[in-house]
């Protein structure tokens, strides 16, 4: 099934719009594109800036490093299959962009306004819209107000175009019976764990010479890692705190500065579903009402995830002409169909939050821890130019110690290195990258706190010496041949069930379970013994060895889930919408496929590579 769409919900896609365009460029080095009118392609008269390209390429490029936890180059990521994979993606977004111009489908001022108002990347320092922080961001991106406005009005289009392609889909009902009769299918089980008193004779006491035949052919098993022996200076906001504590003064200052984080409204936790008519709305308020459907099935009916009708916690100026009636309801309930921009919408109202406020000496205890961390680290931020200079100038390590604020210390970083500083990434990624040539130079760490080091030596990785491994030694020998005896018990017992005896009767102890589905659990086995069953054929023995466990166990014939269980049907009605949506995405896919085909489809390979080329 296709993966380009992972949601067609309009919230979702607005803000992660917000977060991938605003939040997430900075330091992205997209900007020596230019002024963005330069193109990578197009979809009928939708263009794809080289800028757009960049920055979702180097997105995508980050978000992957995150998971790796290591630099991602543009070799990886073609390795990878990134570039295709954006370059898809950007397309085929066009082609709905350009579709939804075709068709006349566009968004109204007022929701454009409340998406960008409500974009935690424009609000101030009170949490509400700041129109100075928009136009920073905007103008710090390379973006005019227009500009991005008119982004985020496609971006609305073109969902609500995909919510039209998509409505309606339903899975078949063959593929979603044979899925519910696979899930639900049962089996009975019948099984023995071989123990050591199951043996005819436990494992011996390992000679001097089987230890180390052991030894030598397991040694990298038993391997002192890689070591880097480093020298480091150090500050951290933690360290200044006794001089950074706020006064009341500025406690009071930053309390009354947030005081709407302290004294909320009463709010409400509110899902909105809205439909193309009045007439649509009305018959699905009447199925509510009736008991035929849930609203959350109501959703899935339009193509929609959860995730995608939830407003959250609302207060009454965030719902507009539906707060009375939302805000009238003393406990959760649908109402409407109310008009809204985008059409009648029914809310579910699922929660009540009272009002909340929070006294300044409640909250001063909190206020101080956090801006004596502020403070600390600003005064941190006032020292780093003077620190850099230092050791730009050649400063030592141990000068740095004996002249500024920062600690000297020495530690071993090696594969498993978490403790003191070596808890921070940015440190331990500037160890492993150091090399004897390097001079000292000023690193960040996560919490405010600045660093600097010095590779003094690496001890290489090299086999723990035999003597000191004896205990653990015969330890590990003693497991792995107790494992090999049961294993042997296990294969006697199996021959012997083969030729027709009973498992009860070879002198292990048997547990049985009389049904047991495929996702199930059995207290104090291994999940890999249910796996191994419904991989068995049934009323033959299989063995299971895993962690130095070993098992014979036996299944029975398979038995059918009864259709009518309630929670078969429940199941089977996930396993329906789950495919629905699948199918949904597999269809938006096509006709994405169909627009570029029939608008025209235009790629400008030159200006791809000189963007990837950027990006070596």
């Amino acid at each position: 099934m296709s993966t380009k769409f992972r949601t067609h919900g309009k919230g979702v896609v607005v803000w992660i719009l917000l977060a991938v365009m605003v939040l997430g460029l900075g330091g992205f080095g997209v900007s020596s594109f230019g002024s963005g009118k330069q193109v990578v392609g197009s979809v009928g008269d939708t263009v794809i800036s080289l800028n757009d390209y960049a920055r979702a390429l180097r997105q995508e490029m980050n978000a992957v490093q995150q998971q790796l936890r290591r630099p991602v180059s543009m070799a990886d990521a073609k390795t990878f299959g990134i570039d295709m994979q954006v370059q898809s993606r950007l397309f085929t977004e066009a082609a709905l962009t350009a579709e939804a111009n075709r068709l006349g489908l566009s968004i109204g001022d007022a929701e454009v306004a409340r998406q960008i108002t409500q974009a935690p990347a424009f609000q101030g320092a009170n949490g509400k819209f700041d129109r100075e922080t928009y136009r920073m961001v905007l103008r710090q991106q390379g973006f005019t107000e227009g500009d991005f406005e008119n982004r985020v009005r496609d971006d609305l289009s073109r969902s609500v175009l995909q919510g039209l392609v998509t409505s309606g889909v339903q899975a078949p009902a063959a593929q979603t019976n044979a899925y519910t009769a696979y899930v639900t299918e049962s089996r009975p089980l019948s099984w023995a764990e071989i123990e050591p008193a199951d043996l005819a004779a436990q494992p011996a006491q390992p000679t001097a010479e089987q230890l180390k035949a052991w030894y030598e052919a397991h040694t990298q098993d038993y391997m002192q890692p890689e070591a880097r022996q480093i020298s480091y200076v150090w500050l951290t906001p933690d360290m200044l705190k006794d001089e950074a504590t706020p006064d009341d003064a500025t406690l009071r200052a930053m309390y009354d500065q947030r005081i709407d984080e302290f004294k909320q409204p009463e709010r409400r936790m509110v899902d909105k579903l809205v439909f193309p008519s009045d007439a649509e709305a009305e018959a699905a308020k009447a199925r509510l009402e009736a008991g035929q459907i849930s609203f959350e099935d109501l959703a899935r009916e339009r193509g929609l995830d959860i995730k995608d009708i939830d407003l959250g916690e609302v207060s009454r100026e965030d719902l507009g002409a539906a707060a009375d009636a939302v805000f009238g309801l003393s406990e959760p309930g649908v109402v409407g169909p109310i008009a809204t921009d985008l059409g009648p919408a029914l809310f579910k109202m699922n929660g009540i939050m009272t009002a909340e406020e929070t006294s300044f000496e409640d909250a001063k205890t909190d206020l101080a821890a956090e801006g004596t961390m502020d403070r600390a680290r600003r005064m941190i931020s006032d020292m780093s130019a003077d620190l850099e200079d230092r050791l730009a100038s050649g400063a030592t390590l141990e000068e740095m110690a004996k002249e500024t604020r920062m600690q000297l210390g020495h530690i071993a970083v090696s594969g498993d290195s978490a403790d003191g500083i070596a808890a921070y990434e940015s440190f331990r990624d500037a160890a492993k990258a150091a090399t004897a040539e390097d001079f000292p130079a000023l690193g960040n760490l996560d919490d405010g706190g600045v660093f600097a080091l010095r590779l003094d030596g690496i001890t290489p990785a090299a086999p723990i010496p035999f003597e000191q491994l004896q205990e653990r030694l015969a330890t590990d020998w003693t497991a792995a041949e107790l494992a090999r005896l049961k294993r042997a018990r296990a294969e006697e017992i199996v021959a012997a069930v083969s030729a027709g005896a009973v498992l009860a009767d070879q002198g292990v102890l048997v547990s049985n379970a009389g049904a047991v589905e495929r996702n199930g659990f059995i207290e104090g086995v291994p999940p890999d013994l249910i796996k191994t069953a419904f991989a068995t054929a049934p009323g033959k023995p299989a063995v299971l060895d895993q962690g130095g466990r070993v098992f014979v166990l036996i299944p029975g014939q398979p038995i059918a889930a009864d259709p009518k269980d309630p929670e078969v049907v429940q199941l089977h009605n996930q396993l329906s919408q789950r495919l629905a949506q699948s199918l949904a995405q597999d269809l938006l896919t096509h006709f994405a496929a169909a627009a570029e085909g029939e608008l025209g489809l235009s790629v400008n390979s030159a200006a791809i590579n000189a963007v990837q080329a950027q990006m070596q």
